[in-house]
């Protein structure tokens, strides 16, 4: 897959202490505050319904809005997608920055992290910390921007609420200084029989 201009970070060395801990708190169920191939996330094992309602609470968002998640490769989706078209892997090598694809029937996820009609959204991230994160559960890893609903979302760590960083069980300490340009992700909906809709340029 092409790089993305947000892996620049993923260069910098990372302590895998800090991995392994985050993971453990994933395992538990627990939430996490965490670097992506966009923004800082707010994550957690996307096949745990508990673990799924708390971001849900930390966000204070209606659980009736979709969240996304991300893998660590292509090969992934075929088991949390019902019917993975072929046009979404061409897509991916593709893409030149990060995109999220919405896919009609998400499968062995957490119930409420999928929209009301079944759809999920799931991003291949090719930065290096989420990516090991993802490798390392096993499992997708939920991303969701570190903000409270309808407050804007925060390009840094450095400009997240402090009430989202004291909500969670773990924070991340990869790139807390890493000041970057952000990119945010496209957003793509694959339909039946191929057809695509950019909800996101």
């Amino acid at each position: 897959m092409n790089n993305h201009p947000s892996d620049k970070p993923s260069a910098l060395p990372f302590d895998p202490a800090d991995l392994r801990q985050a993971v453990d708190v994933m395992k538990k169920g627990g939430v996490i505050l965490y670097p992506t191939d966009t923004i800082w996330g707010i994550g957690c094992d996307a096949t745990n319904p508990e673990a799924v309602r708390r971001v849900f609470d930390i966000k204070r968002r209606p659980d009736s809005k979709a969240l996304i998640s991300l893998v660590p490769s292509a090969d992934w989706l075929d088991t949390y997608v019902e019917d993975v078209p072929e046009v979404a892997y061409q897509l991916i090598e593709a893409s030149v920055r990060p995109t999220t694809i919405v896919y009609d029937h998400g499968i062995r996820l957490a119930p409420n992290l999928l929209a009301d009609d079944g759809s999920v959204g799931i991003r291949v991230t090719s930065e290096i910390f989420s990516s090991r994160l993802a490798s390392a559960l096993r499992r997708p890893v939920v991303s969701t921007s570190a903000n409270v609903s309808g407050s804007p979302s925060p390009r840094y760590f450095t400009e997240i609420d402090p009430s989202v960083t004291q909500a969670v069980d773990y924070v991340v300490s990869y790139r807390r200084d890493d000041l970057s340009p952000t990119t945010p992700s496209s957003v793509i909906r694959l339909g039946s029989g191929g057809l695509i809709s950019i909800l996101r340029p």
